[in-house]
């Protein structure tokens, strides 16, 4: 690997998870379509859709678990809604990073987008103002929880991503939760749902070792900067923030997808 790629890869890594700490997410929707588009695009290795999430399922493990340290001493994780939530996620994680070896490329890539899809609907839904509530006063419903989290794990595992990027919009639409708490314990959430993803990917042999590397080293940096930052926003502007990348992810993916048809 030169160091022109390897550049790119710190770059690529330390945009996606600055904007993981940001808003909650583990980084994913951001870096899949930037490692698929651009190394290619500036001569270097094209990766393919099974590399580019063996690495993102990586790079994301790694990226939560630097986010959920840096907050640890604020409060804002609610536990039970992690212990129910995190438990599906982690055995759906496992079961899609695994099965998706059994897909193709494009299939791979259709999953990515239906997925941004349908987080990106379910952003801009109307929302209630529910971020006055105090963590200790926050309730969700349990079965509801634990269903979409087990199909956001099976789905968000074949791509490699944790599933935050679906899983936050779900939060604070469906469950009702506070943008904060949601930000804080959707990366916990994501955390357990990164193992789940890393193990099914490792074991399909779709993990590169030293592109890995390099997106790790980016994310330890960057994702605790971006969760600092995040306490300083509008809880609004975040959200904002999150409805956009989707938005723009969502329609770069099914271009390229019904361009290629």
């Amino acid at each position: 690997m030169t160091i022109d790629l390897m550049i790119t890869l710190f770059v690529i890594g330390f945009t996606g998870s600055f904007i993981s700490g940001l808003v909650g997410i583990g980084g994913s929707i951001i870096k899949y379509p930037m490692l698929l588009y651009i190394p290619p695009a500036l001569g270097f290795v094209a990766y393919t859709a099974h590399e580019v999430s063996g690495i993102s399922a990586v790079q994301v493990f790694f990226a939560t678990l630097a986010a959920v340290w840096a907050l640890r001493k604020d409060k804002l994780i609610h536990y039970q809604l992690v212990l129910y939530m995190g438990s599906a996620i982690i055995v759906g994680s496992l079961l899609g990073g695994y099965g998706g070896k059994y897909l193709s490329a494009d299939a791979i890539n259709i999953v990515y987008a239906i997925l941004a899809t349908i987080a990106v609907t379910i952003m801009f839904l109307p929302k209630k103002r529910i971020d006055e509530q105090e963590q200790s006063e926050v309730t969700f419903h349990k079965p509801t929880a634990v269903l979409s989290a087990l199909i956001v794990g099976v789905s968000s595992g074949i791509v490699g991503a944790a599933g935050a990027f679906i899983l936050v919009p779900i939060m604070l639409v469906i469950l009702k939760i506070p943008t904060r708490v949601t930000i804080a314990s959707s990366l916990a959430i994501t955390f357990l749902s990164s193992i789940g993803s890393t193990v099914g990917k490792w074991m399909a042999g779709d993990i590169l070792l030293w592109p890995s590397v390099v997106m790790v080293i980016a994310s330890i940096m960057a994702a605790p900067i971006g969760t600092k930052v995040s306490k300083r926003l509008n809880t609004r502007i975040l959200q904002t923030i999150l409805a956009l990348l989707i938005l723009g992810t969502t329609i770069k993916i099914w271009v390229d997808i019904l361009l290629q048809k």
